[in-house]
Formats: C-alpha cells, sequence, structure tokens
C-alpha cells in the first residue's frame, strides 16, 4: 500500500480471484428479503451494496438502516444515496423491533445515514429504536453503527442514555486521505466522538473500521489502529475497499488475504479485544461474534 494520493480519474485496479460474492440458494434469503420490504424498512446490506448481503440474509441476518435511504453527505466510497431527506417516520423504530422479533435475532445492528438536516442529527431516532427493541426482547444484543453527530456530547448522550452494548462509528481511512474519502467528516472528530462515548458510559464497547486499498500505507494504516487505541476503541473491522460505481473512488489496490491476516494480528498485539479482518469484512459482518460484557447494561 504506497500510492500517497488518489487520482479519481485512476485506472481501476483489477479485481483479483479472491474478491467472490457467493449468490443466494438459501431460501432463508429469500425470506428475510420478503420481511424487509413487508415492513417498508432499509438495510445498509442493500443501500450500500454490501458483498456479503447473500451470505448474512441466508442466515437471517440483517443491518437496519434508520432514518431513510438519503443521506446529507457525499462520500466518495459510499453507496447510498445524497439527497435531500424525507421526513423521519414515527413508527419506523417499532417495525425495526418487529423484524427483529419476526427474524428471533439475539445480535441486531442499527446504522443510519448521515442526517445533518435534523437538529439532533437523528440521535433521539436512534435511542427510540434501541428503546422498541429491548422493549420486544431485553435479552438481544443491541449494537449501533452511527454518524459522527458533529461530536456533539449532547447528541452522542442521546444514543448511550438508550443503552446499546455496542457503539460502532468507522474512522473508515487514515488521516491524509479523509478529506477525499469522506464527505465533511473530519479524522480527529471520529476519534473525539468514541473517546467521548467512552468517558460516557465505560461500559458500552466501542468499535471502528477501515477500509483498506484507496491508497493508504501500512504506517499510515498502523498510525490509525495507535490513534483507535488510545481513543479507548476495543472492537476493530479491517476490509477491502470495493468500487461500488464508476462515479466514486478507484480501487487503488487489492489487499492480498495474507496481508489482512498480518494486520489482524498486529491489531490483536496493540491491545484490541476483537479482530474482523479479511477482503470481504465489513463493518456489521459477523457483528454477533464478539459478545460484550452487559455489566448490567439490559437493568
Amino acid at each position: 500500500m504506497s500510492c500517497s494520493k488518489i487520482d479519481p480519474a485512476l485506472h481501476q485496479a483489477r479485481k483479483p480471484d479472491w474478491i467472490r460474492v457467493r449468490l443466494p440458494s438459501n431460501p432463508v434469503f429469500f425470506s428475510t428479503k420478503a420481511l424487509v420490504s413487508d415492513l417498508k424498512l432499509h438495510t445498509v446490506c442493500e443501500e450500500a451494496q454490501c458483498p456479503n448481503r447473500w451470505e448474512c440474509w441466508s442466515q437471517g441476518t440483517a443491518t437496519f438502516m434508520i432514518a431513510g435511504d438519503r443521506c446529507t453527505r457525499a462520500c466518495g466510497f459510499c453507496a447510498v444515496t445524497t439527497a435531500k431527506p424525507f421526513a423521519l417516520e414515527a413508527d419506523e423504530p417499532q417495525r425495526v423491533a418487529e423484524a427483529v422479533l419476526r427474524m428471533k435475532l439475539k445480535h441486531v445492528v442499527i446504522t443510519a445515514v448521515a442526517r445533518d438536516d435534523l437538529k439532533d442529527g437523528g440521535a433521539e431516532h436512534f435511542a427510540q429504536t434501541i428503546q422498541a427493541i429491548r422493549e420486544m426482547g431485553p435479552e438481544i444484543t443491541i449494537e449501533v453503527l452511527t454518524p459522527d453527530f458533529h461530536a456533539k456530547e449532547e447528541l452522542l448522550q442521546l444514543v448511550i442514555q438508550a443503552k446499546p452494548h455496542v457503539f460502532n462509528h468507522n474512522l473508515e481511512t487514515v488521516e491524509r486521505l479523509t478529506p477525499l474519502v469522506r464527505s465533511r467528516a473530519k479524522y480527529r472528530r471520529s476519534l473525539e466522538v468514541l473517546a467521548k462515548v467512552k468517558v460516557l458510559d465505560s461500559s458500552i464497547a466501542t468499535k471502528s473500521g477501515l477500509m483498506l486499498g484507496l491508497g493508504e500505507t501500512e504506517t499510515e494504516l498502523f498510525q490509525a489502529m495507535d490513534d483507535l487505541r488510545a481513543a479507548g476503541v476495543q472492537l476493530l473491522t479491517l476490509g477491502q475497499y470495493l468500487r461500488p460505481s464508476p462515479q466514486h473512488l478507484p480501487v487503488v489496490e487489492y489487499i492480498r488475504p495474507e496481508a489482512f491476516e498480518r494486520h489482524k494480528e498486529l491489531a490483536y498485539s496493540k491491545g484490541f479485544e476483537h479482530v474482523a479482518s479479511g477482503p470481504l469484512v465489513r463493518s456489521s459482518y459477523h457483528a454477533a461474534d464478539y459478545k460484550p460484557r452487559l455489566q448490567s447494561l439490559n437493568s
């Protein structure tokens, strides 16, 4: 990983043999898809074109995306539509909880588009969704994957007071590439978000993820790991960036599987409690593999 600058017109790196997506064959996949459609919900699996949606949906799992499917930011890597969002749907938290109940989920991941148009950035909507799921099943482990809320403590507190078990906010890329890759987001602000969560409630496990192959150096990647650990982050995901369309940033390099394994070992040596690292790993991939210490979060 050695490219010092990404040129949006750069020729797309050729996709290697180890980037393979398994197509659906399990009937559970189609029942999950039908359920999501029936309840008029959005999933990041579809909106972000996740390469693992066939596998996850075949296992009856999905990451629910609340607050609509239109984002107020235009990140260079993301397939979610950038447009003026619609108003929040008041009954969406209950619909998500109903889907969780029907799917018999034991671990649920809730994410959202960035809603910079809202005064609270959608923080209260997150809290209401967490509460609705907990009322439906107190034993369910709840993970949130949030936007940065501009690192405003009062907005983070709204989500934290609802007591999710895992709070995930992705760093996405190294510091040098952040202005190009992430619309309006700031590297240090994201670290501030993660650090504040640990200060506000140390019992909540914090998580973050990075995409590789955008032109970062290994030295920059390792520094990002150190920065996340300094912010108290416990869980880490590392995955290959895959270009959603010709209008998005190109893949500079496809990182080999053995390199992902090395990065995983290094991350553990730096003190991360759980690391998922591989070409097709995404933020919510096998999220239930980590079992956080609940520490009376459900009380």
